[in-house]
């Protein structure tokens, strides 16, 4: 979607800062939202610095609230949050300190949860279907094997 008439750099310097504003934002989507605005790569990279001095972007701040937004609220895993940081090109000291936002406890926890809600929700087919609908969810969220393994067989001595 490009603007049909080309900004200046300071409007699109005043843009993109509102844009940064609304939410935390990586390097890889503002440079992406600088193209579709029609800015060329040399404008790119001092209109980032800018941002960066400014304090609209910062790829700590957006790595940290991005693992915490998916963990709280899509219910992902460390595998998933990890690769989609990776996929927005995050350096790997921010994604090790934007896992870190993810307690341990936390995180137990909602694989419990998780657990149990998928087998509750299968629970007219047979046990190793139950097992298999638990496993494909839960790794589509992204969530570790061995993790998953041993939270369905407590779930299954229990019940």
């Amino acid at each position: 979607m490009s603007e049909s008439k080309s900004l200046t750099p300071e409007e699109a310097k005043r843009k993109i800062e509102k844009y940064c504003a609304y939410q935390d934002r990586c390097h890889k989507e503002v440079k992406q939202k600088l193209r579709d605005m029609g800015v060329y790569t040399n404008e790119i990279e001092i209109i980032i610095s800018g941002l960066i001095e400014d304090n609209y972007l910062n790829e700590t701040r957006f790595s940290q609230s991005y693992a915490r937004g998916k963990f709280r609220i899509k219910r992902w895993g460390k595998i998933r949050i990890n690769r989609a940081l990776k996929m927005r090109n995050i350096s790997p000291w921010n994604i090790e300190e934007a896992m870190k936002e993810i307690s341990d406890k936390d995180y137990q926890t909602t694989c419990n949860y998780l657990v149990e809600k998928y087998w509750n929700a299968n629970a007219s087919k047979s046990a190793i279907i139950r097992k298999k609908k638990v496993w494909e969810a839960l790794q589509y969220r992204g969530w570790e094997s061995d993790m998953i393994s041993k939270t369905l067989a407590k779930l299954e001595k229990s019940k």
